[in-house]
């Protein structure tokens, strides 16, 4: 079994000073869940800066220095549970949380897809995506091709979700719209040009129908499909999430990388493990036996304070 010590990345860490502002910050992220890494002169960790944090929820303009757009992630510590460390990635909505020595010394990060990696083998994901989405406690949540980008933003603050499915009006898929696809407007100056328009301003943008931004190129599966074959997409294709449709393409689901990190905690936790192992062969209940054991092993030693 392996621990946090053994997946911490130390170099090509996106970092920053508290003197930037945050429209810089940001261009250096790619996904939603990114962070970039704060450190002072003295090379003190100071927080990160998310997308999430910093312009939905907080809706700082793109000119703000970054010491005032800072978000204080949850600090790993090196003796960390691997279920502990999927619960605190899924609680902070970052996948990229900086790991600390037991002197309180920064080490490196960690990142969600990096610690997934290491679950492709595993027979935890052996079950049909079906099995998966009864347990999702949160409902699809669907957007309007034609609908507004103001529209967008209320639904990513009320529901704190970082990407919507978008349908045409015959109900059938046409894209996935995250709310990073609106990072590099959000932080525009408010006089800048805005995408759709010969001219405009901030407000003309957030009246723009969100297929302007939305990616219309979208994996996707089925309910009968192995949970595995979705992870291995995540992390082969370096995405979010996997969109599961019906025969008609209708989307019945979403499989995002939360979801898999949910599973980890859950079972590494004993919570409704029987839910993910019942449609198991008798080997992949053996494997997975035998790994539950030596995590419980683990378990018993551990600390997660």
């Amino acid at each position: 079994m392996f621990q946090l010590k053994d997946i911490i990345k130390t170099d090509r860490i996106i970092k920053t000073s508290p003197d930037e502002t945050l429209s810089q910050a940001v261009s250096q992220m790619r996904t939603s869940h990114d962070a970039t890494f704060v450190f002072d002169e003295k090379n003190e960790f100071m927080g990160v800066v998310n997308p999430y944090y910093s312009l939905i929820k907080s809706s700082y303009p793109g000119n703000s220095k970054v010491r005032h757009c800072l978000f204080h992630p949850p600090k790993l510590h090196i003796n960390y549970l691997i279920p502990k460390v999927a619960e605190l990635f899924i609680e902070s909505k970052i996948h990229y949380l900086p790991v600390f020595n037991d002197n309180e010394k920064f080490m490196g990060i960690i990142s969600a897809r990096h610690l997934l990696s290491y679950y492709l083998d595993s027979p935890l994901f052996d079950i049909p995506i079906s099995e998966i989405l009864q347990i999702k406690t949160k409902p699809l949540v669907t957007i309007y091709e034609d609908d507004t980008v103001n529209s967008a933003i209320e639904i990513f603050r009320k529901t704190k979700l970082s990407k919507l499915i978008i349908l045409n009006k015959d109900l059938k898929l046409k894209g996935v719209l995250s709310y990073y696809d609106l990072i590099s407007y959000l932080v525009r100056p408010r006089e800048s040009i805005n995408r759709g328009q010969r001219e405009g301003n901030h407000v003309g943008f957030f009246h723009l129908k969100i297929k302007n931004f939305a990616k219309t190129y979208t994996l996707t599966l089925t309910p009968k499909d192995h949970a595995r074959k979705a992870l291995e997409l995540i992390i082969n294709k370096k995405i979010g999430s996997v969109v599961i449709v019906d025969e008609e393409r209708h989307p019945v689901g979403i499989l995002t990388t939360k979801d898999f990190l949910n599973i980890i905690w859950r079972n590494g936790n004993g919570k409704k493990s029987q839910i993910l192992t019942k449609n198991f062969s008798q080997q992949s209940r053996q494997i997975l036996g035998g790994f539950f054991k030596g995590l419980s092993f683990v378990l018993t030693r551990g600390n997660y304070t």
